[in-house]
Parts: C-alpha cells; structure tokens; sequence
C-alpha cells in the first residue's frame, strides 16, 4: 500500500461540555471510573462510541465474567460487587453459579447506576482526537449524530481499552510480544434451543474436536475452544473461535476479522449440533456488535506491572486494589504444541492458591508524559503476561474505580495526577467497599 497523502482541515468546532472529569468509553472500567468519580463528588461526562454501555459484557456478548473473587476474599470490592450483586437480584445471571451474563439485564443496570450518579453521558459519541499542551490535555474532539464538538475537562480517563485517548495525547505504549504478535479476537455469540439438561460443559465441549478436524469440518484447526456457558433456560453465550492476527486498532484489520468470524461461526454450528450432545436443535441468534479483543495498546505508566509481580504476590504501597485470576493468555497462532504449552502453564504456574492475590499500584494508572490523564482497564500500563490477567471485566471494574475515584481528587484538589495525595486516595477506595487489605491510614 502507497503511503497516504495529507490534507489540511482547519474548522471551529462547538465546545458543548466543560466538565471536572471526561471519561473516553463506557465499558466495565469507564462504568466503574464514572461512578466513582460522580460518587466523589465531580461533575463527570462520558461518551460512549456505541449504543450501550458495558462493552464486552453487553454490545461485545461475553457471557461470562471470570473471578471476583480470590476464593476467600471479594477482591473485586465496592463497585464490582455492587454490579455483580443487582445484576443477580435482577435475574441477569442465567446459569447455577450466577457468574453468567444476560446483556440485555446488564444493559439496563449500567444505565441506572449512571442515571443514580448523576453521570452525563451519550451514545453514539466517538473520541477523534486529543489536544494537549506540554503534557496537558486540554480538550478532546468527539463526532456524534449532531456533529463535530469539543469538551474540556480538568482530568481524563483513557477507559477505551486500546488507549486511544493517551497514546493520541503522545503517551508511550506497547502491542503484543517482541514481534507484535497479539492474543487473538473472539466474535462472541448468542444461541438459543440448548438442552443444558444433557449438554455437554465445560471441557467436555472439546472431546470431539479432534474428530471435527479430521472429518475436515473447519476451515482452521484451533484446538483452543473457551467454550458456550449457559446463560438463559434454553440459551447460550458462545466465546467459540479465534480471530488470529486482529489488530484492534486498525480498522481494516477488524472488518476483515468480523467477517471471517461469521462464516466460521457455520463451523462451530455444525461441530455442535453433530458431534456433542444436547445442541441438535441450537440456534444463532446474533453475534456480538464488538469483537472480542484480548490485547492491543499497552500504555506505559511510571509502573509497569509485570509477571514477577504476579509471582509474588506483590504489595505496593500505592496499592488501589487487589486481583487473584488466571494468567488467561491465548496463543497468537493455532499451533497445537503452543496451546498445550500455555494451556499446561495456565493450570499450574499462572494461577493462585485461594486466598492469593496481587497488588495494582496507582503508578501503573499514570501514564508517561502526561499530566492530567489516568488509564482504566484494558489498557493500563502492564506487562502482556499480567495483562492476561488484569484485562477481565471484574480487573476493569478494580482499575476504573481507582481512576474514576483519583480524577475526582484531583479535580476538585486542582492537583495533577502524580501530586495527589495517594492516601486520600485509598481512604476514599476503602469508604467505597474496595479490597486494600494492606491500606493503613496512620501510614
């Protein structure tokens, strides 16, 4: 492809919000950080590109979440816990254990608690540009239905998961493994006609596939398969397939990703109508409007959480919370001596006993270079091994609280994100619910 030519575009655009805090996307960690900054007291605005809020969880339909909890304890606190506890008296979990996600439910409650907060927000509303002076953001750009304006804020939150909003503002970052290579994508998808009575589960699911693959049924070999989790009486959340070699942040590469998945999902249909039980009268319903995206930009904060601190169980003293799950890393290709390798890692070395977890210190919020942005979520600054653990939606709900928490202060202190007071930070986490077992606030 011959390289792009420039054009100038010079226009006025309309400053239509001035507000404390902006948060740039409304999944679980833009959720978390907008109720938590409203719940501190700022006045807060968040645009959403989509038509709903929850990302994953809801417009992407990943129908599950994985561990709140590190067996004793509910690491996931405050925030995470209040989301997982009305979602469940609202019915929008639909398999036994109550781990499982019916989207439209958690639609609904991510709107309320919004609404409850007081946030502002709009649908439909992208993030196209960042302007910033000497490391200081002073206005975003957003495109919407009613067109091209601005808003300004005196602290930005980054919760996009890709880390546009910083990396465009010039922070650091990093994708993927020494030579760019990322976990793949998954389109998720929603079935209906399941009988879970006598439905194959979890690892069950993929006893069959070595038969699939030699009956040539798929057009890829993945001997990966995450599995369908039953979400509903007779409904269920597929994360089946992997979108090898998507590049989350290039557009070209998505299109092409979304439609190789939807032809492969007629794979999957056949692999589990035929070869498994309790899936002969199986449905697609719909997939998901987001892909599934595992890993992209990495921005690079004063700390780079990293595998070693996995291994040991790390403290810091400017902890704002703590995580217990899986090292999930998904392998970048579908080499099947690659996938027992990790898959063999994931059972034994990248997982804790009960009881363990993690320390996630503030630094990792704090990206290099600028002054008054925090990152949530996806995209805070870690190593890709700890991100396979991090990057999960009860990760995002500890993350985004923090940050949503830590703009307020410093927006209403009128201090930068490094000269707030970190312990005025924890002690507002801890009067939230969260998880900070190493917080004293004698010092």
């Amino acid at each position: 492809m011959r390289g792009f030519e420039n054009i100038q575009y010079n226009r006025s655009l309309p400053l239509k919000y001035e507000t404390d805090v902006f948060i740039a996307g409304g999944g679980p960690a833009g959720v978390a950080a907008a109720v938590s900054a409203a719940q501190n007291g700022a006045k807060v605005f968040l645009a959403e590109a989509e038509g709903a809020l929850g990302g994953m969880g809801t417009l992407g339909l990943v129908p599950v979440f994985m561990e709140f909890s590190d067996g004793v304890h509910f690491v996931a606190a405050g925030i995470g816990e209040e989301i997982l506890t009305r979602l469940r008296d609202a019915g929008g979990t639909g398999d036994e254990n109550g781990f499982s996600i019916k989207a439209e439910a958690l639609k609904r409650l991510y709107d309320e608690m919004l609404i409850e907060r007081g946030v502002s927000f709009t649908f439909h509303t992208r993030l196209i540009d960042v302007v910033q002076e000497e490391g200081r953001v002073t206005a975003v750009v957003l495109a919407a239905k009613s067109g091209i304006f601005a808003v300004k804020a005196k602290i930005f939150v980054d919760a996009t998961g890709d880390g546009d909003l910083a990396a465009w503002a010039g922070a650091p970052f990093e994708k993927g493994d020494e030579q760019g290579n990322m976990m793949p994508g998954s389109l998720c998808s929603l079935w209906t006609g399941i009988d879970w009575t006598t439905a194959d589960r979890d690892t069950t699911q993929k006893r069959m596939l070595e038969k699939a693959f030699q009956d040539k049924i798929f057009t890829l070999e993945d001997p990966s398969l995450p599995g369908m989790w039953r979400v509903g009486a007779i409904t269920g959340g597929g994360n089946i397939g992997h979108a090898f070699g998507v590049d989350g942040t290039d557009e070209t590469s998505l299109t092409e990703a979304y439609i190789q998945q939807r032809k492969r999902l007629l794979e999957y249909d056949n692999y589990f109508r035929n070869y498994l039980t309790g899936y002969q009268d199986m449905e697609l319903v719909g997939t998901g409007s987001l892909m599934g995206i595992r890993e992209s930009r990495r921005i690079m904060g004063d700390y780079v959480l990293n595998f070693g601190d996995f291994q040991n169980r790390a403290v810091f003293e400017d902890e704002i919370g703590r995580y217990a799950g899986p090292v999930d890393i998904h392998a970048a290709t579908p080499d099947k001596a690659l996938h027992k390798k990790i898959k063999q890692a994931y059972l034994t070395d990248w997982r804790y006993q009960k009881g363990e977890s993690y320390g996630i210190p503030y630094r990792t919020l704090t990206p290099l270079g600028l002054k008054n942005v925090l990152t949530a979520g996806r995209g805070i600054s870690t190593d890709r091994s700890i991100l396979g653990s991090v990057r999960v939606m009860p990760g995002c709900f500890i993350t985004g609280q923090a940050a949503g928490a830590a703009a307020a202060i410093c927006a209403l202190d009128d201090v930068d994100t490094r000269e707030m007071n970190v312990k005025k930070l924890q002690k507002a986490l801890k009067e939230m619910g969260a998880f900070l077992p190493n917080y004293r606030e004698d010092g």
